[in-house]
């Protein structure tokens, strides 16, 4: 995990220390990134964001990427009818140096999708504790949460929410030791394409069953309005990409990102035969090779040797 450098299609500024505001950028040509917090400054947070409310043109404001010590939902909503601009929030750009994913604290996305009906892209890092009591929301656009563990109450809200402008989806479901645990059948609404007419984007990633998960969606009705494909990050093995091969025609789509997988050297020439000649982008990096100390002992314990690329 490393910070953002760009969010929403702005470059990311970390709020400086002490600069007066005639010294600032226009309010609405960056991301303003604050942090506060004893491994990041000596700056408390209530401190920090004092100095930005009332030297920052909030009204202005189009993105906020809140970083560690600050992303606290209720400075958000309290200050809803200033921030009258803001378009995309990030809440939790932390690094692992700043703590690890799963210790991530996390809350109910509720009161933050109510206090602002204008939000268009809302990314979140962290699922410990995260709910999505949502029923629905008209202009959200893009929506990302990165979790070594998505609650899989969570995703299921997520997959059954009514949100008709919504252009991407990326879920990092995550192992079950950490929180995890979301199943294809909690994923049927968004697999059969209901509530989000304009998705066009679906990244189903992180997960120990990327296999099934690529099962259920070779026959997917969502597929085909999509024009990109992530099942990314997971544990996709042959038995996968086999589905994903003898499923729905996929040539439609510009990009398949199929990275850190484990799939063997002829199961990735097949998929690059199959779909890089229709102009398919297809993402085979980061071949991954099985702890085969825990593959021995499949038949035994069920293990397969296999891991996610973000856990803790």
């Amino acid at each position: 995990m490393q910070h953002v450098q760009n969010f929403h299609g702005l470059p990311v500024l970390t709020v400086p220390p002490y600069t007066p505001a005639t010294l600032l950028p226009d309010a609405a040509s960056v991301a303003w990134r604050l942090q506060a917090g004893p491994y990041i400054t000596d700056e408390d947070a209530e401190v920090c964001w004092e100095r930005f409310t009332s030297t920052v043109e909030l009204e202005e404001v189009r993105a906020l990427v809140l970083g560690y010590g600050m992303d606290n939902v209720s400075w958000l909503t309290d200050l809803s009818s200033r921030l009258t601009g803001l378009e995309a929030v990030f809440l939790g750009d932390i690094e692992y140096e700043e703590a690890m994913i799963s210790s991530i604290d996390r809350s109910d996305l509720a009161p933050l999708l109510e206090a602002f009906p204008g939000l268009r892209e809302l990314a979140v890092r962290g699922g410990d504790g995260l709910a999505f009591p949502v029923t629905g929301h008209a202009g959200l656009r893009a929506l990302r949460i990165e979790s070594g563990g998505l609650p899989p109450k969570a995703a299921e809200s997520i997959a059954a929410a009514d949100l008709p402008a919504l252009e991407r989806l990326e879920l990092w479901l995550g192992d079950d030791w950490y929180g995890g645990g979301t199943t294809v059948g909690q994923l049927a609404p968004l697999l059969a394409g209901a509530r989000k007419p304009a998705l066009r984007h679906l990244g189903l990633q992180n997960s120990p069953i990327q296999d099934e998960l690529a099962a259920a969606v070779a026959s997917a009705a969502v597929v085909p309005q999509l024009t990109s494909l992530s099942l990314a990050m997971g544990t996709l093995s042959d038995e996968g990409a086999e589905a994903l091969l003898h499923g729905q025609p996929l040539t439609h789509l510009k990009e398949l990102d199929l990275s850190h997988h484990y799939l063997s050297d002829e199961m990735m020439l097949r998929i690059w035969r199959a779909l890089e000649p229709a102009g398919v982008r297809v993402n085979l990096r980061g071949k991954q090779e099985r702890d085969e100390e825990e593959w021995e002992d499949d038949d035994e314990d069920g293990a397969s040797g296999r891991y996610i690329a973000v856990a803790e």
